[in-house]
């Protein structure tokens, strides 16, 4: 990520050092929406999240066509929940998390460990710099973060040019309707994010915008997926979560989240798009 200011993650990492144990199941290893196939039937307790979770991220890797030895870069890791993932499900991995927050790497080397001739490394950095050679990587995945990003423009040029031939970068965003993008344009402004509970997001690029920036730096449609209805349960999950431990800022800005999903508004999508 490009924003070491983001209160979630501070809120987060104090009640994993306060051994919260709600927060440590349910956000302990992945740190974003979760993914249920029927949402109706959603639980929204803690390991029920833990779930959805991990389901969002096995969603996005199937998007990414993640095969057996693949070299992959997870930018803006976290705590190193997807790198985990793909450690316990394929053989022969290169897998490197990349962050900007010191912090969060720091959970993510305690956490995850190499399984099955995987290797695995995390570093610290910048997405819109990236420390690595050309063509380094055979899929690139940034999931839910690429909004903290200071500029897509030049994360997408970076990410093609440590992308190997035919290599792919998929990502998760909140991508507004064009009918409210007019409003998700704001979101980027100093104004509004010294009130973001979320930190800096800019949530303005349409689909549109995000086809046309593809295609300025030569990479191709690869797969497309609006899976906001699957996600919709994560609201509820947080704002339970959030009024037990957080402040009313960040419940009442969960609310907001809430209504413009579930007016289609602010659509949740997995992007993917393949370098020739």
């Amino acid at each position: 990520m490009a924003d070491k200011h983001l209160p979630y993650f501070d809120f987060l990492l104090s009640q994993l050092a306060k051994n919260n144990s709600s927060v440590a199941t349910s956000f302990g290893r992945h740190v974003h929406w979760g993914y249920w196939e029927q949402p109706t039937q959603a639980i929204c307790d803690d390991e029920d999240y833990a779930r959805a979770a991990e389901r969002l991220t096995l969603e996005l890797c199937a998007l990414a066509d993640i095969t057996q030895g693949s070299h992959v870069l997870d930018v803006g890791c976290g705590f190193g929940g997807t790198v985990a993932s793909l450690n316990e499900r394929f053989d022969g991995m290169h897998l490197t998390g990349l962050n900007i927050d010191g912090r969060q790497l720091q959970r993510a080397q305690q956490q995850v460990f190499p399984l099955k001739n995987n290797h695995i490394t995390f570093c610290q950095g910048d997405a819109c710099v990236l420390p690595f050679p050309d063509a380094s990587f055979d899929r690139l995945l940034a999931v839910e973060c690429i909004f903290h990003f200071p500029s897509r423009e030049k994360f997408f040029s970076e990410a093609f040019r440590v992308l190997k031939p035919g290599g792919t970068l998929t990502l998760s965003d909140f991508v507004p309707s064009s009918i409210f993008s007019p409003v998700a344009a704001l979101s980027s402004s100093h104004w509004f994010s010294k009130f973001n509970y979320f930190g800096h997001c800019d949530v303005s690029y349409t689909l549109g915008r995000y086809k046309r920036l593809a295609k300025n730096v030569r990479l191709a449609p690869h797969g497309e997926r609006n899976i906001t209805r699957h996600t919709l349960p994560t609201y509820r999950y947080l704002q339970n979560l959030l009024s037990q431990s957080a402040t009313p800022t960040a419940e009442h800005f969960t609310r907001l989240l809430r209504f413009m999903g579930d007016s289609n508004l602010l659509n949740y999508y997995l992007l993917s798009f393949r370098k020739p």
